[in-house]
């Protein structure tokens, strides 16, 4: 009997949106755009509109599309392997944008996994957890001018002076919707407002990137590609940057590509097994987050990270990225203990893959980036963080200086009558300035997890604490090196910060709280009016210690210049509740020392700067002296 011919099987047709060049990219680690490719996007294919959709899952046995276009039905949408890429693909006709969906991906255990898509450009607002189809393109961007001069300009001769910023406790609407959030484009409007009054340069916003928990601040990221839908859409995040731009205000965003939750939705064990993450769990999780690591040893997964660094400088023009947890990336031992962690090849702590990649990463990122900065949070003394690859760095624009916040900060803390034993915490900082490009910081960390807030860090009571305030964020902008201050602490927020309510905005109605704003406002005005607080930030000509060495009466007093060697600084702070009436201070030339800043009046206007005569007469081992009496807790910022 003879048998019926079987029918043969249609075989899937490959839309050919992804080539074998992209695929070798990919691979490679250089597919620097892979973000076009991979993801939802919307597609013309066979003279059809829909959405074309891919996914990198190498170890699945199955691969389907599914979401709300199909019930959810796992097996409804069958996703098609392309060749040995490990990248899987599927177009949905006539599928629109703002459809929620996720990719089933069944494990070679046979489990079935539902993730979201690790490339979304949207995703649902939480406790939701799926991506959104969306189309970033087609926006109108007006912001030529800001990025035609960011091009050009040079940010290490610059002011910097950052406005550290969680929108979602900034201000809150009194509105049920979305927990009172504002959104994008009511936080541009007022942010820039409060920003261009303050004299700050540029404004850094935590956690933007999607993810799900909002006590994490935006550190356990779920969708690396998608601004989160809490505050609004894509191009409404793009509406946020491309106004502050038009106001003359940059955007940093916080980048964290050190780690990632184990959220199941998420990207760990993405197709059944480790991915994106090293599959050794002494390389591959961090002990005390409870997070995994990246895998930076794997093309793809570079590829992925440097992508999404290029995603948000050139499809959203951010400014700047400044990377999280850095030293967590370098040292294979950090936060682990003997038995958790694994020797690199030369049986060091260095993880050498990471070092690679930074170097990968800010070559291509300061390459391409038409003045972008990297900013790194890099907390040990791992050498020339700012130093160009090519010359053994890690090639990042900027180095947060935490060496020199917790110095501060315990100094700050202090009774006055104990800082004189104290004394070089202060001025240590000063032996070190030249070796990287620093930002000196003030940032959420220090005031959260029972740290106090920046006033109530302070010795004394009542107005004690705003003047030792006030001198410690003058000697701050007298420092060298770039400036940071997260929000609240310009004015005096009494509670530590909390995620899940606003600032108290009511205490810049009250005399002491304001009189610190308008002092803050102040040298803020001052740091970008005078090149010498900004222009030699990491060069021992644009720094001169006067008296580094008055430890009995824990008086600093300093010089700030620039090139020009013309509108130079003084800089007198004391820090004890001492008046010394009698004070006399060394200078270099005899001459006007005109004051420009003092506790009381914060800055003088035009035209009404009391003037010092310097005379023939060593002090401070310098040839001319002026006295000058200097109150408690005295500021005094002079220009000659």
């Amino acid at each position: 009997m003879k048998k019926a011919p079987q029918k043969k099987q249609k075989q899937p047709i490959l839309t050919g949106f992804i080539s074998d060049l992209d695929c070798y990219l990919f691979g490679a680690g250089t597919h620097y755009d892979i973000f076009r490719k991979l993801g939802a996007h919307p597609k013309t294919y066979k003279g059809q509109e829909g959405m074309y959709f891919a996914v990198w899952a190498p170890h699945a046995k199955a691969v389907h599309l599914t979401g709300s276009f199909n019930g959810w039905n796992p097996e409804a949408t069958p996703m098609v392997p392309i060749a040995q890429s490990g990248i899987w693909e599927c177009f949905c006709p006539e599928m629109t944008t703002g459809a929620l969906y996720k990719f089933a991906i069944t494990a070679q255990d046979g489990r079935v996994l539902y993730k979201a898509d690790p490339f979304a450009f949207e995703a649902e607002y939480r406790p939701g957890t799926a991506s959104v189809t969306a189309d970033i393109s087609g926006f109108r961007w007006t912001d030529s001018a800001w990025m035609d001069k960011r091009a050009q300009t040079d940010r290490t001769r610059e002011p910097l002076s950052i406005y550290e910023v969680h929108l979602g406790s900034w201000r809150k609407k009194n509105r049920p919707e979305k927990n009172g959030f504002y959104t994008y484009a009511e936080a541009a409007h007022e942010l820039t407002a409060y920003v261009k009054e303050m004299g700050y340069t540029h404004v850094e916003l935590m956690g933007i990137a999607e993810h799900p928990f909002d006590g994490s601040w935006g550190y356990q990221v779920t969708g690396y590609f998608a601004p989160t839908s809490r505050y609004g859409t894509p191009k409404e995040f793009m509406y946020f940057v491309n106004y502050l731009h038009r106001h003359g205000i940059g955007v940093i965003l916080d980048w964290v590509p050190a780690h990632f939750p184990k959220d199941a939705h998420g990207l760990a064990d993405f197709d059944g097994q480790p991915l994106f993450e090293y599959a050794d769990p002494r390389k591959g999780e961090h002990p005390d987050w409870g997070t995994k690591v990246f895998d930076f040893g794997k093309n793809e997964v570079k590829d992925f990270l440097i992508s999404n660094a290029l995603y948000w400088i050139e499809e959203y023009h951010v400014d700047g990225l400044r990377v999280d947890a850095v030293a967590s990336m370098l040292y294979l031992d950090y936060g682990r203990q003997n038995g958790q962690w694994v020797p690199n090849q030369y049986g060091g702590n260095e993880n050498l893959e990471a070092i690679e990649f930074f170097k990968h990463l800010n070559s291509v990122l300061l390459g391409r980036g038409r003045g972008a900065m990297m900013i790194a949070e890099e907390s040990t003394a791992w050498p020339k963080v700012t130093a160009r690859p090519e010359d053994g760095g890690l090639g990042f624009s900027f180095k947060w200086n935490m060496g020199w916040m917790h110095d501060f900060l315990e100094y700050m803390k202090l009774d006055p009558y104990f800082r004189k034993y104290n004394h070089n915490r202060m001025t240590f900082g000063l032996t070190y300035f030249t070796s990287e490009n620093y930002i000196l910081t003030l940032s959420h960390d220090e005031v959260v997890h029972l740290k106090c807030s920046m006033i109530n860090k302070m010795p004394g009571l009542g107005e004690d604490k705003f003047s030792n305030l006030k001198a410690g964020y003058t000697f701050m902008l007298g420092h060298p090196g770039k400036k940071l201050l997260f929000m609240g602490q310009d004015f005096g927020q009494w509670h530590e910060w909390d995620e899940k309510v606003a600032l108290d905005w009511y205490l810049t109605d009250e005399d002491s709280h304001k009189r610190l704003q308008e002092y803050v406002r102040d040298l803020l005005h001052i740091y970008k009016k005078y090149p010498a607080l900004f222009s030699l930030d990491n060069q021992w000509e644009g720094f001169q210690w006067v008296n580094a060495n008055d430890g009995d009466r824990s008086i600093f007093s300093f010089i700030r210049r620039d090139e020009t060697k013309k509108k130079n600084l003084l800089f007198i702070i004391n820090f004890t509740p001492v008046e010394r009436p009698d004070y006399r201070v060394g200078v270099p030339r005899r001459g006007k020392y005109h004051l420009i800043l003092d506790q009381t009046h914060g800055a003088y206007a035009a035209g009404q700067m009391p003037a010092y005569t310097a005379k023939k007469g060593e002090c401070d081992g310098l040839p001319y002296s002026f006295a000058y009496p200097l109150p408690a807790y005295g500021t005094a910022v002079f220009r000659f």
